[in-house]
């Protein structure tokens, strides 16, 4: 009786020894496999994030949600992702990063440190989106003008976002997620950054995220700011990612009669799209 010839899979696993894997010519295809063999990680660079993303925005549950996302490394002027990144769109509690960045960039042209009471404020106001506090905290900068004012020394123009109090409570705020991102890389470089940076909740830890991305790759390693209206959730500030260090995002939607639990899990989906994206070189 003759033998039976070896299965297609037997025959794939003998073809693909290390000498051949060195001599293949790296196709798309042929690099998943090889990497298949060698244990690699398949890469996700930025252009697999954007069909990641693009896929959620999809979903017919958001066929009339509007969206505003910019996703950006700190260090560099890359873009990762952007969608809508110019449309004004409701903020919610996102206003806030308005308030305490003018607040922060006020006093420390004043005095040497940050007060232990406006960083006591500070947390109170973003890590547990304290409303009447924020509010009060825009009275204590000295009104909206002068908000704007430092807001104009931290790069951000007036004419991008609307601001009418300091918590975001009204749906007369609006912002594009551009605007976001330009006040988050400021603050991220700002002599008294670290301040704003730990005045944000932690993801999985503390704050308005103490129950978000709990036993994930972000679990400790995301600060932002949430914001929750009726139709509306937001989410930005940073993230930690192996390959850019840190991300700065600003995610918007705006889709009223949605249920605000579908809208947030939609957004913690692209948040942890975002923080497995690799350096490619489709990047460069």
């Amino acid at each position: 009786m003759s033998q039976a010839a070896p299965s297609h899979a037997v025959t794939q696993r003998s073809l693909l020894t290390p000498s051949l894997i060195q001599s293949i010519p790296i196709t798309t295809a042929v690099a998943k496999a090889v990497n298949r063999v060698r244990g690699v990680k398949p890469k996700f660079c930025s252009h697999m994030l954007a069909l990641a993303i693009d896929e959620i925005l999809e979903d017919p549950r958001f066929e009339t949600a509007q969206w505003g996302i910019v996703v950006e490394p700190v260090a560099e002027p890359t873009v990762l992702y952007q969608h809508n990144r110019d449309r004004a769109l409701i903020p919610a509690s996102n206003t806030k990063l308005l308030t305490t960045a003018a607040a922060i960039n006020l006093i420390s042209n004043r005095v040497p440190e940050i007060p232990v009471p406006l960083n006591q404020q500070l947390i109170e106001v973003n890590r547990y989106s304290n409303n009447s506090e924020a509010d009060a905290l825009l009275r204590q900068v000295g009104g909206q003008r002068r908000v704007n004012q430092e807001l104009m020394r931290l790069g951000l123009r007036p004419e991008s976002y609307i601001q009418v109090d300091g918590s975001g409570l009204s749906r007369s705020n609006r912002m594009p997620p551009s605007t976001l991102i330009t006040l988050l890389k400021a603050m991220k470089r700002h002599r008294e950054g670290v301040v704003f940076y730990n005045s944000l909740p932690i993801a999985g830890v503390n704050g308005t995220l103490r129950n978000r991305f709990q036993n994930t790759r972000l679990h400790g390693k995301l600060h932002g700011k949430t914001g929750t209206l009726r139709g509306v959730r937001a989410l930005s500030g940073y993230l930690d990612n192996a390959d850019y260090g840190t991300i700065a995002f600003s995610i918007l939607v705006n889709q009223p009669g949605q249920s605000g639990q579908v809208l947030t899990q939609a957004i913690d989906q692209i948040v942890l799209q975002m923080a497995q994206v690799n350096r490619c070189n489709l990047d460069s």
